[in-house]
């Protein structure tokens, strides 16, 4: 038996003429076992009826022929280790470096600190040097009347 079926499966030759007779309500035209095309057989159910079928025989498939690989899977084959070789070096010398960008970075820190107070405090200690001496500004304006024409004098000091 076949274990993709659950019937059994016989094949007709030779088959006397008559066990193709049914003798179970076949009320047909008999066939002879030379009548039979190619791919029908007599098979018996699992109740005991034997009756005609259509079979294939298993194809002989040909061997496939060996193909030759392709150049691009070739380039792939020879491009995945060396990108994870790549990645493996770089990982090892960026944990080699890790103390030493660390320190730079803090450096680097301590580089935009004294920009920015430079350029806070240079500002603060120029205006801090013309304060010394204030300036005086007088004005005397005199004017006659309310739509008198005013003049008057500026004087720096």
């Amino acid at each position: 038996m076949h274990p993709d079926t659950p019937y059994e499966i016989t094949t007709a030759h030779p088959v006397p003429r008559q066990s193709l007779d049914h003798g179970r309500g076949w009320d047909g035209p008999r066939m002879l076992p030379e009548e039979l095309p190619p791919g029908v057989q007599m098979v018996t159910l699992p109740g005991g009826i034997r009756t005609l079928a259509y079979t294939q025989a298993p194809a002989s498939q040909p061997a496939p022929a060996a193909q030759p690989i392709p150049a691009w899977a070739k380039t792939t084959a020879l491009l995945a280790p060396t990108v994870g070789g790549g990645i493996a070096a770089a990982s090892v010398g960026l944990s080699y470096a890790a103390p030493g960008l660390i320190a730079m970075s803090h450096a680097l820190w301590s580089a935009v600190a004294l920009i920015a107070a430079g350029i806070v405090a240079v500002p603060t200690i120029l205006r801090a040097g013309r304060r010394s001496t204030p300036a005086q500004i007088t004005q005397n304006i005199t004017a006659t009347g309310l739509f008198g024409r005013a003049s008057g004098t500026i004087n720096h000091r």
